[in-house]
């Protein structure tokens, strides 16, 4: 029996009487994804799926009579604000937030501006100056593009510049959902501010549109999936990723079907390739023409994947008869590299392993490695075009969903998946994978062999090879041993007994 307790969020929203959206749209996709979900009813409804009839707001003192009951029994790590239907109501929820946010400094709060009815109508008449006090302490705001025109007051199609403009009220994250827009796709994008900072970075996700009329709650689902992503621990980044694959998910469930306007279809953990987005960014547009990268040629698994720091430990390990080695060198003077990359390549050539060089592709060119190994936070800056021109053979870095999907487009010749468990060489905090995650990734692999990276040790490399990735890294398991052809044959024994 499971006895590991489901992370709880709460909604603080609207109740539609249609089933539709709102509370109840809430309850649904936060149950398909595994949380424990409390809710707070700020307005009871009347509407169907013609029009609105009537809001009736709900008394703070009944809303606060809730939060009490709730405050310490139920603590939340996300709160996903939806319906505001008073002024009352925002100050409350202000003081609310003040108050939570000081019991746990890391809760987070995600705000789901609605303003109007999808069937026609306004909610409230609450205006942006009166949400100001709000928007200043919420950390994810989640507006469509009409909402984004409105609170950022730029009627422009332009959302860089409606993230940007509601940034500087207070938030930390915009996420402009772009379903609304007339296009052959549906484009959401993302502007976040770095650790608090006025440095910001963006994610863009965009989906061949899908035709249906199934739609009813689909944004209220969508700032709840993300709630309930981050609640179970992913980075921003991923869970927008997941967020948008749910949202898919549940609109080809009546796809093409136009005639009634219908309650979306919230469904459970996406997990088909196909309802996952495409990440956009200026890295894929630059490269967007380039060829696949060389394959790696197997005939079999990759198998186990040293990652070693010296020629001294190139030397034990190439007579071992292991399919692929990475040599990663730090802290070196270039002309110490020059010397050690051209050592080290001109010593592989009498072996059948595939010598990868970690990052420095202009040496692994210069002296025709086999292939060259890039991190993520260096790969804006290497030259893809060269490394493929010279017929090399590509690994990428990646930490998470977005980060997989974005560099699978890039076609290299294998992907690093990382880190599973934390690990002595790097600190990966936030970015630590899991074995269950890893294989939730692989689900969306095409055929580029994976290597699962980060504190693979002996007693944990069964259960990463359980997961049927392609290799296993290692890095102090095999340099820390106190036999190194020992730790080689015990985790190749592992790997091969695993299929």
């Amino acid at each position: 029996m499971n006895n590991i307790k489901k992370p709880i969020i709460w909604t603080i929203s609207g109740a539609d009487c249609s089933g539709g959206a709102g509370i109840a749209a809430d309850i649904k996709t936060a149950h398909g994804l595994n949380v424990e979900i409390c809710h707070l009813i700020t307005a009871n409804t009347v509407q169907n799926s013609h029009k609105l009839i009537s809001v009736n707001p709900v008394s703070v003192e009944l809303l606060q009579q809730q939060v009490d009951a709730l405050r310490f029994d139920k603590s939340p790590v996300v709160i996903k604000i939806g319906l505001i239907a008073s002024a009352e109501q925002i100050d409350w929820l202000v003081a609310l937030i003040n108050v939570l946010k000081a019991q746990s400094p890391k809760l987070i709060i995600i705000y789901d501006p609605v303003g109007q009815a999808s069937v026609g109508g306004t909610f409230s008449d609450i205006n942006t100056e009166q949400l100001l006090p709000l928007l200043a302490i919420c950390d994810v705001l989640t507006p469509n593009i009409t909402e984004a025109q409105q609170l950022s007051k730029d009627t422009s199609s332009d959302v860089t510049i409606q993230a940007q403009k509601l940034l500087n009220i207070g938030l930390n994250t915009v996420i402009i959902k772009g379903g609304h827009l007339a296009s052959d796709y549906s484009h959401d994008y993302c502007l976040h501010k770095v650790n608090g900072l006025n440095e910001t970075i963006e994610y863009q996700l965009h989906s061949l549109r899908i035709d249906t009329s199934y739609s009813h709650g689909g944004g209220c689902s969508f700032a709840t999936a993300l709630a309930s992503f981050l609640a179970h621990g992913y980075l921003l980044r991923d869970a927008f990723t997941f967020t948008k694959a749910f949202i898919n998910q549940g609109l080809v469930k009546k796809a093409g079907e136009s005639k009634y306007y219908g309650a979306f279809e919230q469904g459970c953990w996406p997990k088909n390739t196909a309802d996952f987005p495409q990440v956009c960014s200026t890295l894929n547009l630059q490269y967007q023409h380039l060829p696949a990268f060389p394959s790696l040629a197997l005939t079999d698994k990759l198998g186990l994947y040293p990652v070693i720091d010296s020629i001294e430990w190139l030397k034990r390990l190439l007579p071992l008869n292991l399919n692929i080695i990475q040599l990663r060198l730090k802290n070196k003077t270039t002309k110490e590299l020059d010397q050690l990359v051209a050592q080290a390549i001109s010593l592989s050539r009498d072996y059948h392993t595939r010598l990868f060089i970690n990052d420095h592709w202009q040496l692994a060119i210069k002296y025709k490695a086999y292939g060259v190994h890039i991190g993520q936070e260096d790969l804006k800056n290497a030259g893809l075009a060269a490394i493929q021109q010279a017929g090399l053979r590509l690994g990428i870095s990646t930490h998470g969903c977005y980060e997989f999907l974005l560099a699978q487009q890039l076609k290299p010749s294998y992907l690093a998946i990382g880190a599973i468990f934390p690990t002595k060489t790097k600190d990966m905090t936030g970015q630590i994978q899991g074995v269950e995650n890893l294989s939730q990734l692989l689900n969306l692999s095409v055929d580029i062999p994976v290597v699962a990276i980060g504190g693979i040790n002996l007693s944990r490399a069964k259960y990463v090879c359980q997961t049927g990735v392609d290799s296993i890294a290692v890095v102090t398991a095999i340099t820390e041993s106190s036999d190194y052809r020992d730790a080689v044959q015990n985790f190749q024994q592992i790997i091969n007994s695993s299929g």
